[in-house]
């Protein structure tokens, strides 16, 4: 082996696998004590009891209070989502304009709304659509606070994901004639895309999280955090409520991201296989024009 690698981990010893061990036991038993501690004062407070649990596996409970606000909830997401998404690639890709003027202002954008606070963006916008219509819109608040932030947060996304691709990309672009548009349109993003994937579902489960910022600041926005606090009050059961609700998150946000790696596999599937592409400037070709070496995952290289 050569001198020059680099260790990146030492696999422990008999000292370090009885350390590690002993560590382990002991988060082990005070993970198990501070449960216990919780569940006997919840007990002791009797929020265990089946009258607390009951409403919340009742159809009225649901069909009153819950899926309102979980409708109002996923409403905002994807509206959310469908404009920031689109706002986001294109802030991205101005980031990475040959024109200075164009990265100027993308820049400007990007970064002034990145360093706003997502729920003041919300009660701006509130204030702005009363102040401009005469009347207020929670609904439309809450989505421009959440594309204004979260659209600029993904330009930086797809900014990250199109400069992590090899250089050789962007010259075999140039070398065979395609304009700006097109490599971005049709090689850098498509190639970019599985790469950013991960980073992306991150922020749309951030999108759909911080929905629940509206509904504790804006009157008439009856979101699911805000229904399961109503239904939580007049059911007088509002811990069993929020754990409810709590669940109701983890479950969305595991839809979310298994749809994504669904998506991520088959996007890595449709693709023949890893492949370099390298542009060689050579005569070999009729009228002297460049040619495109393909290799594939075994070594085997053929012009295009």
């Amino acid at each position: 082996m050569s001198s020059n690698l680099a260790v990146l981990y030492d696999i422990p010893g008999p000292k370090a696998r009885r350390r590690n061990l002993i560590l382990t036991i002991v988060f082990l038993i005070l993970l198990a004590a501070g449960l216990w501690w919780v569940y006997a004062k919840l007990d002791a407070k009797g929020q265990f009891d089946w009258k607390l649990w009951k409403p919340i596996f009742q159809a009225n409970t649901w069909t009153t209070y819950l899926l309102p606000g979980l409708w109002n909830t996923i409403k905002a997401a994807l509206i959310s989502v469908v404009i920031a998404l689109p706002i986001g690639a294109l802030l991205g890709v101005a980031r990475l304009s040959d024109h200075r003027w164009v990265r100027w202002v993308a820049s400007v954008i990007v970064e002034f709304f990145r360093a706003i606070p997502v729920i003041i963006l919300m009660v701006f916008a509130y204030t702005l659509w009363f102040t401009v219509f005469g009347s207020s819109s929670p609904l439309a608040s809450v989505v421009i606070g959440l594309v204004l932030y979260n659209g600029s947060v993904l330009a930086e996304v797809f900014r990250a994901g199109i400069q992590s691709l090899p250089k050789g990309q962007t010259e075999a672009s140039m070398a065979i004639g395609l304009s700006k548009s097109q490599m971005m349109g049709q090689i850098l993003l498509p190639q970019a895309l599985t790469a950013m994937l991960p980073a992306v579902v991150s922020q749309l489960v951030v999108i759909l999280k911080d929905t629940a910022l509206g509904g504790l600041l804006l009157m008439g926005y009856n979101e699911l955090r805000r229904a399961a606090n109503t239904a939580g009050t007049n059911l007088k059961d509002q811990l069993q409520m929020y754990v409810l609700i709590a669940v109701v998150y983890i479950v969305l946000n595991l839809l979310l991201t298994s749809t994504a790696s669904l998506l991520e596999k088959r996007l890595r599937r449709g693709k023949r296989g890893p492949r370099e592409l390298a542009v060689m400037m050579t005569g070999a070709e009729a009228g002297g024009g460049p040619s495109m070496v393909v290799t594939d995952e075994q070594g085997n290289q053929t012009i295009a």
